[in-house]
């Protein structure tokens, strides 16, 4: 077998150039203190040497890995597809490499996936979580590991962590008066799991929407999905069931819509004619259907994911603990 040529050491090009191996390293790295034909001697024996830096030496001596781990639900859904984008831009720029897992909605399988990034050595964490989520307990063991972490849009209720999110009540107000406008009273609402903090919210704002456009809230019009299809479906089929079926219905989020679209078509109910429908997140596909729902409500995951980075690289750089940072943004109804 042929040998393979091992890769060129500092001392190999200090032996070359009969200078110390500290005068190389300075020169590599742009030291102010060696001149700039020692600084050019060197890098150009180094690329004739096809000289690479030993990373593994430098992550050591920095205490950094220059990589950031991302855990998002689904990456299938457009929501979040649009939030990594918008976080593998912000860390490339900032020469980071980002590491993506994928919960797919399953408690464990998060965990686990934070594990390995803390036994990777991931310089921070940018977390939503999955919808299941109940313990927490990470939180601190990353914090005692020195990896701090950001929740955003799937956020914890714990205020001692750094956290982004939509606030979802301005959209579900539009949504609501928008609904009433057009002569709506019997409204519903196909909530997510008990376990979010979104479905929480969406139920609190959507109970306040009820009652500022004079309309008495009924239990029995709120209703509640696993986000599976067979949740999806037995959600829409219990509103369906109802002696005196909604005629408007706001939806957790547009894949919950579209399984729900799918449903009532099979029942003979017609999309914007017998009933209406507004859901979350404004799916960017809905502008090619040519009888999509009557409107979405925007949350900007770009922005969501970008101002997370930005916390995230702000905690990871700075000397001193920051305080805990929660930024609410707030959402729009966009009809169509």
């Amino acid at each position: 077998m042929p040998n393979k040529k091992k890769p060129a050491t500092i001392k190999e090009i200090a032996r070359k150039l009969k200078i110390s191996t500290s005068t190389v390293s300075r020169a590599l790295n742009d030291h102010p203190s060696i001149g700039w034909a020692t600084t050019t001697r060197v890098k150009k024996m180094a690329e004739e040497l096809n000289y690479e830096p030993n990373q593994t030496a430098i992550f050591f001596k920095q205490r950094k890995t220059f990589t950031i781990g991302v855990i998002l639900p689904k990456l299938a859904e457009p929501f979040f597809t649009e939030a990594i984008s918008s976080i593998e831009q912000f860390a490339n720029e900032r020469n980071y490499t980002v590491l993506l897992g994928q919960s797919l909605d399953d408690e464990q399988r998060e965990l686990n996936i934070i594990q390995t990034f803390k036994k990777h050595r991931v310089d921070g964490l940018l977390i939503s979580l999955a919808k299941n989520t109940g313990s927490f307990e990470f939180v601190d063991i990353l914090r005692q590991s020195n990896i701090p972490v950001v929740f955003f849009d799937r956020v914890p209720e714990r205020t001692d962590t750094h956290r982004v999110y939509s606030d979802l009540s301005t959209g579900m107000n539009e949504a609501i008066q928008a609904f009433v406008s057009r002569g709506h009273k019997n409204i519903a609402l196909i909530n997510g799991p008990n376990t979010l903090i979104a479905s929480k919210q969406r139920l609190n704002s959507f109970e306040l929407a009820l009652k500022k456009q004079g309309l008495t809230f009924d239990p029995s019009y709120t209703v509640h999905t696993d986000l599976t299809l067979e949740g999806n479906e037995h959600a829409m089929e219990t509103l369906c069931n109802l002696p005196d079926r909604p005629s408007a219905i706001v939806s957790f989020n547009d894949f919950v819509m579209l399984d729900v679209i799918r449903y009532v078509k099979t029942k003979g109910i017609v999309l914007n004619q017998d009933m209406f429908f507004i859901s979350f997140a404004n799916y960017p596909l809905w502008q090619y259907m040519d009888n999509p729902p009557m409107g979405s409500i925007e949350q900007y995951p770009g922005e969501q994911a970008l101002k997370a980075a930005d916390i995230l690289f702000q905690v990871m750089e700075s000397k001193d603990p920051l305080p805990y940072n929660t930024i609410v943004l707030t959402s729009k109804l966009s009809l169509k």
